[in-house]
């Protein structure tokens, strides 16, 4: 198959710890378990203060059709279930569990029992799995589609983001996980073409998975260029199959699935042996941490507790993110937690951390071509500027992925990605506003005429 890759950047890859092993930390005193782990509903806690817990244990049932249950990381005692302020700006509920440090397993881990595509889809969901590659939507909404429909399976391996390397990991130390899961994948979905998708920067891997799936039917292992935003979600469907996601559409709706390989072995390693997701593949690195390496973090461990548990800091950190340094969140302090989702911990000293101040736009037109999915980033920001919606819909603003290609290959520093994140805000207010005057007005005219007729 002959495919016109997408348009996007080559970052550094800085991949110092691919072939760092990891190493599960102890069970710290303490760990604070956020309920809004996922897009969509947060979950409910089923626990309260006092109660004492156990590894696997479910500390809070899934808030509503798209939504994740919550298990517990640790054994030990409940010390509180509160509302708590997120790194991000949000409130959510979290449980807070004092370790006993014995990381007793709960006697309700078992296998579930899988027979046919709805008890593979509850188990799915019961495992508490979302999108490990960072979208943290719920795997069990994903899968639970029509079979049929499903003519080919991404299986995201790029890791195409700097530094991060918990997926490779996955797939070197994990690939007989993984294949079960391929054959999970293709007994559920008999249609389906399986691709997995993987970036020459990572040969074992490569090499691996094709060691391990050799015989398979329905499965290729591609090589893919290293070229930054590789694994997107609508750029790895395009670069692997050369189908396109139109806007406001899913993958589904051009018979597409994709999976990133951490949340495919979560899945296998539940079904095989009842374990949910408790615990992280987490890359350490960045110019201030004295030891980077990959890290299995329980989930709910602060992020201090894992800088410690790795040696510390050798030098003040001046930037902290959760996530890759293109697409990851910056966090204001240490004491935030590694939740399902978090698959690095990046830690800048000074030198790295410091944003140049930006200067005016030179019209070189290279933020253009660096993006991905052929959005004209530069016009996204002046409209903004101008608080133009109706530009900003024209430009499909909501296209936008925030992926920072456009940022990064810009010679006059503007930070677009910033510009375009508060746009949509702001077009989201918009959109509400004249739906709300919309409203009124129909209400107002409805009113009008029933007194006319009255």
């Amino acid at each position: 198959m002959s495919i016109r890759l997408l348009p996007g950047v080559r970052v550094p890859h800085r991949k110092h710890t691919a072939d760092c092993q990891p190493v599960r930390m102890p069970a710290p005193a303490t760990v604070k378990i956020p309920m809004s782990m996922n897009i969509g509903k947060p979950a409910v806690p089923v626990v309260k203060a006092g109660d004492t817990v156990k590894v696997g244990q479910l500390i809070a049932e899934a808030g509503g059709p798209v939504s994740s249950p919550v298990y517990a990381s640790v054994s030990g005692t409940v010390k509180k279930a509160e509302e708590a302020l997120l790194f991000h700006g949000g409130v959510c509920s979290v449980v807070v569990i004092e370790s006993d440090g014995e990381q007793t397993v709960s006697e309700d881990v078992a296998p579930p029992e899988v027979t046919d595509f709805a008890s593979f889809i509850s188990a799915v969901r019961q495992s508490g799995v979302v999108g490990l590659g960072g979208a943290g939507f719920p795997t069990a909404v994903k899968l639970n589609v029509d079979p049929e429909k499903v003519e080919f399976i991404c299986v995201n391996g790029a890791e195409c983001e700097p530094y991060i390397t918990a997926d490779t990991r996955t797939m070197l130390d994990d690939a007989e996980l993984l294949l079960d899961g391929f054959r999970l994948l293709q007994t559920y979905f008999p249609k389906a073409q399986l691709i997995i998708g993987i970036e020459n920067n990572k040969p074992a891997c490569i090499r691996r998975l094709k060691e391990v799936t050799q015989g398979l039917d329905r499965l290729e292992v591609r090589t893919l260029p290293s070229l930054y935003p590789q694994g997107g979600e609508k750029v790895l469907i395009h670069n692997t199959t050369g189908r396109i996601v139109p806007e406001g559409k899913l993958p589904i709706d051009v018979g597409c699935i994709v999976i990133n390989t951490s949340t495919l072995k979560t899945i296998a390693n539940y079904i095989k042996t009842g374990m949910p997701l408790v615990e992280k593949y987490v890359t350490v690195d960045g110019s201030a941490i004295a030891n980077p390496q990959n890290v299995i973090v329980p989930i709910g461990a602060s992020v201090q507790d894992v800088v410690d548990f790795t040696g510390g800091f050798k030098k003040e950190p001046r930037k902290i993110i959760l996530g890759g340094p293109m697409m990851g969140v910056a966090i204001p302090g240490t004491t935030e937690s590694v939740v399902k989702g978090t698959g690095a911990i990046l830690c800048f000293a000074e030198e790295d951390a410091a944003l140049p101040e930006p200067t005016a736009c030179i019209r070189c037109g290279r933020c253009i071509d660096a993006c991905p999915l052929k959005l004209m980033p530069v016009e996204l920001h002046n409209a903004y500027e101008r608080r133009d919606a109706p530009a900003l819909q024209k430009l499909k603003l909501n296209l936008c992925m925030e992926c920072g290609c456009c940022a990064f290959g810009c010679p006059a520093k503007i930070r677009l990605v910033e510009s375009h994140k508060l746009a949509k805000a702001f077009l989201n207010n918009y959109l509400k506003e004249q739906a709300a005057a919309a409203e009124r007005k129909a209400a107002k005219q409805a009113e009008k005429e029933a007194q006319t007729n009255g």
